[in-house]
């Protein structure tokens, strides 16, 4: 019997993954709990309880009223049941109950064959333990040589007073060491409308993927036209996979997309290959495609071995066909290789890095390679050495923009100092830098520049705190406050290209950096002294109730670096807010407001309310007084709310205060039973279209229509993303 049961579930269970419909059982019936099988019995051993019993010691024992028969694994109980010794099998009829740690059955009649391993359970309703499915059988057989056999029978995972489908079968088998179960004569079931006949049907019956086929996306929209997506899986090996998405579009043609990935003890990676022989939208028979590979991989104990390359044929691929992995506003596609070595004092990378540049944008530099050494140890009484160094090359793929070779070296000793309530940090620092630069006629540049310049820094913060109320509760105030020094000499680098330096943006955080631009090409000249405050309400389950955090940089001299000149003898007053009101709303902001003209400069506002998981509610908005010449002054709102009985909604708004228009819409419905979900979505916003010039389009609009079958919640997986294969030979 025992190795009968531990078959028992494979149908069960594996069919339900199979159709993928476990899922979404947080709307459905609760399952059925496991038996208690507790008891001292050993393996092989079995104990019987009756009302009457008859028993010849060589033939047969004959047990009536009220049988109860219990083993190690199994419970079943019965009107009556007989045991013939000489045959070694067992017959239990009358209201037969059969359980174990997987399922629950009843019956008429269950015949079990101890010498051949074989159990018999005729006209049955079965119903799986602590997982969802139930069913009905004219005939259930398991053996140890045959496996499992069900004429005649059904399954589905909805209540059983509420079947909104199920699935009838004639035959299903599933063999002793085979990966994949049959099933034939398979019919469909919703309602009891039939939808589906299926004279075969295969599923799988253990943890290993399957290849098969992938549930469908369809869309419509106003670049693709109505789209079919069908994926297809090839399960090549355990540790490596290929899938193939044919993808027609009637208003593009067929496009081939294609993902592989692979698996290895130290290695993992990913590639993909999208392609259109011919767009019919564009006049010229123009193939298009888009590549992308991502590796990482150690090399020894210590190497580290990493890529991401992507790769397309045109500015507006992404824009006409979508993406996976870039969506409509990003302007650079990466292209990365590297490798690194790293131990617990020095860490050494090298890269090559490179950029595909989308539209009209000014190209990227690509460092073909950079390589960076970083060495960190202690020298005693609590001090440690540092050395960061690098050495790049960097080129342009205009042929007529400068290159340069630039190195780097800094070496730094600091004394940090760190406790509960207290933490301190003096460093100094000379930063050497040298380049030799090429392509530079016409131009402000010098050839060979040597640039050394000194940095010393002291950090002191301390913190504070004290009992306190919030709202008439309980809880504990901080006050922490911290003050920073920053002096870095000045050295005229209006002879230096910029090659991978932007000004840096400055929140409450950002204002103890030190650094007000990425890279190395501009160093701004600092004498200065930031002051920042935060304080908080935390409560007597030390979650955090409140907290306020204030920032100001005050400049003792101004600037001579072109590039971080200032008008004003301190910076914008920055400040953030986090707050938990009650249970339910919470509150997010951040600003950066002018001291001279009590303007605000940046803004970002987050409100949301959450009544419960799938009630959620959220109000954003942005501002920005000047990026690149654009004021920037936005709103929006995202929301999801059930409507009713399984119908939930999901819908997001942005709207343009400024330009006084709707730059993004979404709504998102989806219905949701136990077994099955169907989602709607409609979505209009910005194409972001680049014209023949690489200018991008800030006026067309782009509408679109999906439909999506899953067996996901909505607010879990996003209505975007979830995919379960069902499978078919």
């Amino acid at each position: 019997m025992s190795s009968i049961q531990n078959k028992q579930l494979w149908f069960f269970s594996l069919l339900l993954m199979s159709i993928g419909l476990a899922d979404a059982q947080e709307v459905c019936f609760t399952p059925l709990p496991g038996p208690n099988l507790e008891n001292s019995l050993l393996d092989g051993q079995i104990r019987v309880k009756s009302e009457d019993s008859e028993i010849n010691q060589d033939t047969f024992a004959q047990f009536k009223g009220k049988v109860e028969i219990d083993s190690s694994q199994v419970k079943i109980k019965a009107d009556e049941a007989l045991l013939n010794r000489q045959t070694q099998t067992l017959k239990a009829t009358g209201n037969v109950s059969f359980q174990d740690s997987n399922i629950t059955v009843s019956s008429e009649n269950v015949q079990l064959n101890r010498i051949s391993n074989e159990l018999l359970i005729e006209d049955s309703l079965y119903q799986l333990n602590n997982v969802q499915g139930h069913g009905k059988a004219q005939k259930i057989a398991l053996g140890k040589e045959n496996g499992i056999n069900l004429i005649e029978s059904s399954f589905t995972t909805c209540p059983v007073d509420d079947e909104v489908w199920r699935i009838q079968a004639s035959n299903i088998e599933i063999a002793p060491n085979q990966s994949r179960g049959i099933i034939k004569h398979a019919r469909f079931y919703i309602k009891d409308v039939p939808v589906l006949y299926l004279p075969y049907f295969s599923f799988p019956i253990n943890d290993e993927r399957q290849s098969g086929i992938l549930y469908p996306n369809i869309a419509s929209n106003s670049s693709t036209g109505i789209s079919l997506e069908q994926p297809i899986y090839w399960n090549i090996a355990p540790n490596y996979d290929l899938t193939f998405s044919p993808r027609l579009m009637s208003e593009r043609g067929v496009q081939l997309k294609t993902e592989f990935r692979y698996l290895t003890e130290k290695h993992a990676g990913q590639a993909n290959i999208e392609y259109l022989l011919d767009d019919l939208e564009l006049s010229d028979d123009t193939e298009r495609y888009f590549y992308r590979f991502v590796h990482s991989g150690q090399i020894g104990k210590n190497w580290r071995v990493t890529a991401d390359i992507n790769g397309l044929s045109d500015d507006n691929y992404i824009v006409d066909l979508g993406s996976d992995y870039y969506n409509r506003a990003d302007t650079h596609l990466y292209k990365t290789l590297g490798i690194s070595y790293f131990s617990q004092s020095l860490d050494v990378t090298a890269q090559f890095r490179d950029f595909e540049v989308l539209g009209d944008h000014a190209d990227s530099y690509r460092a073909l390679p950079e390589i960076r050494l970083n060495y960190l140890t202690p020298v005693g009484l609590g001090a440690e050495f540092q050395i960061n160094s690098e050495l790049a090359y960097f080129e342009n793929r205009d042929v007529d923009y400068p290159t340069a070779t630039r190195f780097h070296i800094a070496p730094t000793v600091r004394y940090p100092y760190k406790n509960q309530w207290s933490e301190f940090l003096a460093e100094a620092t000379v930063m050497h830098t040298r380049y030799i630069q090429e392509n530079i006629e016409n131009t402000a540049l010098d050839k060979n520049i040597s640039r050394t310049l000194g940095q010393v820094k002291v950090f002191g913060s301390l913190a504070f705190e004290r009992p306190a109320s919030w709202f008439g509760a309980e809880a504990t105030q901080t006050f922490e406050p911290k003050v920073q020094y920053l002096y870095t000499s000045f050295e005229n680098q209006n002879n230096i290209g910029l090659y991978d330096t932007t000004r840096l943006f400055k929140d409450s955080a950002g204002l103890f950096r030190g650094q007000e631009f990425t890279g190395l090409d501009r160093i701004s000249d600092n004498n200065q002294i930031t002051v920042g405050l935060t304080s908080r309400f935390v409560d007597n389950n030390n979650q955090e109730r409140f907290k306020l955090s204030l920032g100001q940089i005050f400049y003792l001299r101004d600037n001579q670096v072109d590039d971080a000149s200032k008008e004003d003898d301190k910076s914008a007053l920055a400040a953030e807010l986090d707050w938990q009101i009650g249970s339910k709303w919470y509150v997010h902001t951040q600003a950066q407001v002018s001291t001279i003209t009590d303007k605000v400069e940046r803004s970002s506002l987050s409100l949301e309310y959450q009544l419960a998981e799938n009630k959620i509610m959220q109000i954003n908005h942005r501002y920005v007084r000047d990026l690149s010449s654009e004021e920037i002054n936005q709103v929006g709102i995202t929301a999801s709310w059930p409507l009713a009985k399984n119908w939930q909604w999901v819908g997001r708004w942005y709207h343009d205060i400024k330009l006084s228009r709707t730059v993004e819409s979404y709504a998102g419905l989806q219905y949701e039973s136990c077994c099955w979900t169907v989602s709607f979505v409609a979505q209009r916003n910005l194409s972001n279209r680049f014209d023949d010039n690489g200018a991008q389009s800030t006026n067309e609009f782009e509408s679109g229509f999906n439909v999506y079958f899953t067996t996901r919640n909505l607010l879990r997986e996003g209505l975007f993303g979830y995919r379960r294969p069902y499978l078919l030979n």
